[in-house]
């Protein structure tokens, strides 16, 4: 228990937290049905988890430092467990959606404190091994929640997704009271609240805008507004930082294009990879007829292929610059995206397996080496706040993307549907539309909007790449950055998450 207790409490929280990333994917058709939700509010379900995430990370984070790493955590752990239940008990979107950003906040408590916690217990082999299981947890959530999901749906209601959290839940504050010891940060540390205030409005205003988009267009005057204070917040939120003593995100940073780079790969990541999955099984449920649990098992193609090819390529892949890993597994993630432009009426779920392979085996590569490549490109100092910006652009990545490519989905069924219908089908309610319009007309304008955005969403991870493989060089001699001094900094930060 002395060795593996620590471990298994944090691995709990972290497991928790990375299942209710893909698990709610499968289930919002039901979702749809049961709350009379709109495409919108199914964009929120899912946006308002990971905007909390990225909006929160930093800001958690610092806050654990002064605080308390393992105070923070259970405080993390909690809250999440709170929202998981209102989620269940959810009577309407607004709830539902309010909750799950309610989960964000926790699961941002919960993931700050994941990698400090584990460095402060174990050392040398002890903690290489320990980011091994973790990293290996991290990847297995991602690939159970769409089964989990589907199963739980399929069988006692889509509720019990965010029900199967409590027990967790209860497991993960007692072990962690239990057994994991209270560690800090620098304790003349302040947190950050300007520049966390500031950086959540940013990340909001740019995905409602975006949301908003889809529903009254990208020239309507709420949306421009709502893009020109997200703009606003930017420049506010870069005004702090730079005078702020204890920056969230140090702006100067970003003048170094190497670093620059990496944080466009994390964003364009889990946008190119993760981002259209709702509207894939929304398509698969709503237009083909499969049930929760067969439309999460097509997604076991992609979960599968990125946990063998993270797990088999970490010694083979050993010493191979992170550019090329990150670089060509963005590619790759293109290439996969570009493969799933091939559905027309007639197609079935079939298609999308080849496409969600090579997805895979790109995540399979960018995810294990994403976070390295952000700490090759600053100084050691800069290092704990580089391994945070990475997820935080990658939960931002997440939520844009689902955000974004939902716009494209509906802009291009508004070719051949009303843009009321358009909206009601990418939102799952074909069943409402068939005695308005054939099968052959809905399936055809389900597919032709899937393949635009397969398409949006291939340029973003294959640009995002070339630029990787193009910018992201090792540092010149004498620069400051991470050098041979700092291999456990650089395994401690480079274990991240999927999706």
């Amino acid at each position: 228990m002395r060795t593996w207790g620590p471990l298994t409490a944090v691995c709990l929280g972290t497991f928790m937290l990375l299942l209710d990333v893909t698990i709610a994917v499968v289930a919002l058709p039901d979702m749809a049905r049961s709350l009379h939700a709109s495409l919108s509010d199914l964009q929120w379900v899912m946006d308002g988890y990971a905007l909390a995430l990225a909006a929160l990370l930093l800001g958690t984070g610092a806050a654990a430092d002064i605080l308390g790493r393992r105070r923070v955590h259970v405080v993390g752990v909690v809250v999440f467990a709170m929202a998981s239940l209102l989620c269940g008990l959810s009577g309407g979107p607004a709830m539902l959606i309010a909750s799950r950003a309610l989960q964000g906040l926790g699961g941002a408590a919960v993931l700050a404190t994941t990698l400090p916690l584990l460095g402060s217990v174990y050392q040398g082999r002890q903690r290489s091994v320990a980011l091994g299981v973790w990293g290996a947890v991290s990847g297995a959530a991602a690939a159970v929640g769409p089964v989990l999901g589907g199963v739980l749906t399929d069988g006692p209601g889509w509720r019990w997704i965010f029900y199967v959290n409590l027990p967790v839940s209860v497991a993960a504050v007692w072990l962690t009271l239990r057994v994991v010891p209270e560690s800090h940060g620098s304790r003349e540390r302040r947190v950050d609240w300007a520049g966390t205030v500031t950086f959540a409005a940013f990340a909001g205003g740019l995905t409602y805008g975006a949301v908003r988009a889809g529903e009254h267009g990208w020239g309507d005057t709420g949306t421009l507004v709502t893009f020109a204070a997200a703009v606003v917040a930017l420049v506010l939120f870069v005004a702090v930082e730079r005078s702020g003593a204890d920056p969230l995100l140090d702006p100067r940073l970003f003048l170094n294009p190497r670093f620059s780079v990496v944080m466009v790969g994390a964003l364009a990541f889990n946008a190119g990879a993760f981002g259209l999955m709702a509207y894939d099984s929304i398509w698969m449920q709503s237009l083909l007829g499969m049930s929760p649990v067969r439309g999460g098992l097509v997604f076991l193609w992609m979960s599968l292929a990125a946990f063998v090819v993270a797990a088999a390529g970490g010694p083979l892949l050993h010493g191979v610059p992170a550019r090329i890993t990150v670089g060509g597994g963005l590619l790759l993630v293109g290439s996969g995206q570009f493969c799933m432009t091939v559905l027309d009426a007639a197609s079935t779920a079939s298609a999308l397996v080849p496409g969600l392979i090579l997805v895979g085996v790109g995540t399979g590569l960018v995810a294990p080496g994403i976070a390295g490549a952000a700490l090759a490109a600053v100084p050691h100092d800069r290092a704990g706040m580089a391994g945070g910006a990475v997820n935080t652009f990658r939960q931002l990545g997440l939520a844009l993307g689902i955000a974004v490519y939902g716009t494209v989905v509906t802009s291009r069924m508004q070719d051949t549907l009303p843009r009321e219908a358009a909206h009601a089908l990418a939102g799952g309610a074909a069943g409402a539309l068939r005695g308005s319009f054939s099968e052959h007309a809905l399936r055809s304008a389900f597919a032709g909007g899937l393949n635009s955005a397969a398409v949006v969403a291939g340029l973003t991870a294959t640009v995002a790449g070339a630029l990787v493989l193009a910018l992201v060089r090792p540092p010149r001699p004498g620069r400051a950055g991470v050098t041979d001094s700092a291999p456990e900094t650089l395994k401690e930060e480079t274990a991240t998450h999927r999706g």
